[in-house]
């Protein structure tokens, strides 16, 4: 498993034993349907959003809906504000053990529900940690890296908090690599990650899917960051550019963002607690 920080790199192997994995019934996402924030048109992105806009939603194994993971696994969760208030307690119950929260995106929008979805998680027993939408065009990454950090996207090393996440993918508003060379685009990933680790002492994980970073990036940040990757299909598939494992992986969005840590809890709460 590739997390971020030597400790964590050497528990699992590529050979893991496979487990099939279920999901949870619709009545466990919320108590309201998901509905756009009022003044977001444009301006709330969830995670994966622009994944399943360009690669597909998996609607095909859906149906299934029982992914191939490593024997020792935990499922968790991702939430925004198009979740509104989350019933933790039903997720709690239908085994999620940990969720990341949309904090920001770019520089000038927050989740109006952080709040209630960060703090609700952690008042279950979740452990909880942060994401940024990355809008590479719109400012530098030391910048948004900045904004994200003084909106909710901080780390401190209590096993309960988990690292920050720069979710990168598809350009909601134009060109899919936000106008930037992989040259560039690399340049602007090392400048968040590098921001969030001086800040915190530990480096962001990256959202990505394979398609996306290799079109857009095709860099290697394996040694430093985590990858949570995105692939809506019962495998992981191929990873991203010299990443050997995943740390997290988001199989399915229905009917929330589904996602599996590539270990024990007891790793999981490790991942949470290490510096880097």
């Amino acid at each position: 498993m590739q997390h971020a920080g030597r400790t964590t790199r050497r528990w699992l192997t590529a050979g893991a034993a496979a487990l099939m994995m279920t999901l949870i019934a619709p009545a466990a996402i919320s108590a309201a349907a998901p509905n756009r924030p009022n003044g977001s048109a444009g301006a709330d992105h969830a995670m994966g959003s622009q994944i399943r806009k360009h690669e597909g939603s998996g609607a095909a194994t859906r149906a299934v809906a029982r992914p191939m993971a490593a024997a020792s696994s935990v499922r968790g969760i991702d939430v925004s504000s198009w979740q509104g208030t989350v019933d933790w307690t039903a997720q709690w119950n239908a085994g999620k053990r940990f969720a990341w929260v949309k904090a920001t995106e770019g520089t000038n929008y927050t989740n109006p529900y952080f709040t209630s979805q960060y703090g609700g998680s952690y008042k279950k027993g979740f452990i909880r940690g942060a994401y940024h939408f990355a809008l590479p065009d719109k400012s530098s990454g030391a910048t948004q890296a900045k904004y994200f950090s003084d909106h909710g996207g901080g780390w401190s090393a209590d096993g309960k908090t988990l690292p920050g996440v720069v979710d990168l993918e598809y350009n909601p508003y134009g060109a899919t690599c936000y106008g930037k060379t992989k040259a560039q685009m690399r340049t602007w990933i090392a400048d968040f990650s590098n921001y969030y680790k001086k800040r915190w002492n530990k480096y962001p994980a990256i959202y990505t899917s394979t398609s996306w970073w290799s079109k857009c990036v095709n860099s290697s940040f394996s040694s430093t960051n985590a990858l949570w990757v995105a692939r809506y299909a019962s495998t992981v598939g191929t990873l991203p550019y010299n990443w050997a494992y995943y740390t997290v992986w988001q199989y399915s969005s229905s009917p929330i963002d589904q996602n599996v840590f590539n270990g024990t809890t007891t790793q999981l709460r490790t991942f949470a607690a290490n510096h880097d």
